[in-house]
């Protein structure tokens, strides 16, 4: 049986591979994001309760698909909800 040696540098090099394998897997699982969500993810994501989420399905604002009894929100609609009422924060200088 033949005997190795590593060095640090291998070590160095093995950690840096690793965490570059650790960082591609963890992008590809977010860029996996479901296109339809159910009404308890909308709720979570949006920290809402199930009657304001009824409310945004009843005034327009959330588009939804139904299903039987189960209801599903695009994605996609709730990030363009969400970038469209951004509100810029305004610098405020203190002045005494």
């Amino acid at each position: 049986m033949a005997i190795e040696i590593i060095t640090q540098a291998d070590l160095q090099e093995f950690r840096i591979q690793l965490v570059n394998d650790i960082k591609q897997l963890l992008e590809s699982k977010t860029q996996q994001t479901k296109p339809w969500l159910r009404s308890r993810e909308v709720r979570t994501l949006l920290n809402i309760s199930s009657g304001t989420l009824q409310n945004l399905r009843i005034n327009g604002t959330l588009t939804y698909s139904k299903i039987g009894n189960t209801i599903y929100y695009v994605q996609e609609d709730i990030v363009k909800i969400l970038e469209k009422n951004t509100v810029k924060s305004q610098k405020t200088l203190f002045q005494p």
